[in-house]
Parts: C-alpha cells; structure tokens; sequence
C-alpha cells in the first residue's frame, strides 16, 4: 500500500461538490470569499464522532464571527447524515463522499494506527481553508475529543 499524499499550508484546496444531508450537492466554491474548515471524520453516530461534530455545532457561533464557516465531510452515506443531524440538532453541512475519492484527495484516507495494528480507513483530519481556497492549516490524525476547543486556541478564535 502506498503512502498517503498529505496537504500542506500553501496547497491549494482541492475542489469538490458533495451531496449534504439532503442530497443537495455543496461546493467548496460555494466558500470563496469566506474562511472555512473542512474536517473529516470516520462516521456519523459513533462516540467520538458525535463529540466532535457536537463540539463544532456548539462552537459555530464564535468560528461564524470570526468569518469562519464549518463542513464535515465522511464516508456516509445521505440517509444517515440526516438521522445524524436530526439527532444531534446540527446546524452546518454534513457531506457524503463514500467512494472516499474527496477523503483520498485530501489526504483523510489511508493506513493508520488503531489499537496498535495498522488499518486502511478515514484519518480524522482538520483543514482551514482561506478566503482563495488556499489550505492556511492542515492536521492530520487529530483527536475528537478537545480538537475544537484546540482548533480556536490556534486560530484565535
């Protein structure tokens, strides 16, 4: 298996078009001229999973008016993002990519470490994208738990 190519600060972003929660397609174009962070997660309802999109939900506002907009991106398909958000009252764009062409391209899908072993699956990632759809920070391998509390230490948020 070959190694992941990872994205950098400076990278441009690559583009794409995802169908949301409600199979209607959401462009990273759709960003220009606004900051926005794409993250990418294993899968919708599970534990860390929910923590996560639970801490950006309850963040939105303060990453909102520092001009920062929030996407979530997973190998799920639409029906479950939908049960996802209605569950979890999530109120920012849930995408589906589960050909994991998008998760691949962006470097959030390869081997990885789990419990020791080394799997093939979604690399919990957080990129910030900046208002020309030029990556400003990308990390890799980030932990659910804590990450946006981190994530608007960094970003002065």
């Amino acid at each position: 298996m070959s190694a992941t190519t990872r994205l950098s600060a400076g990278d441009p972003a690559p583009s794409f078009t995802l169908p949301d929660a409600q199979e209607r397609p959401v462009s990273l174009s759709d960003y220009r001229g606004r900051k926005v962070i794409v993250y990418f997660y294993p899968a919708a309802s599970t534990p860390g999973c929910t923590k996560q999109a639970c801490d950006f939900r309850d963040n939105l506002a303060e990453f909102g008016d520092a001009g920062i907009d929030v996407i979530g991106i997973s190998p799920d398909k639409p029906a479950k993002l939908a049960k996802f958000v209605e569950a979890e009252g999530l109120t920012f764009p849930l995408l589906s990519d589960p050909d994991k062409n998008v998760l691949t391209e962006w470097g959030a899908f390869g081997e990885k470490k789990m419990y020791g072993k080394t799997v093939t699956g979604v690399i919990r990632s957080t990129f910030l994208v900046d208002e020309k759809g030029v990556i400003e920070v990308a990390q890799y391998n980030v932990r659910a738990t804590g990450h946006v509390a981190k994530l608007r230490r960094d970003l002065s948020v």
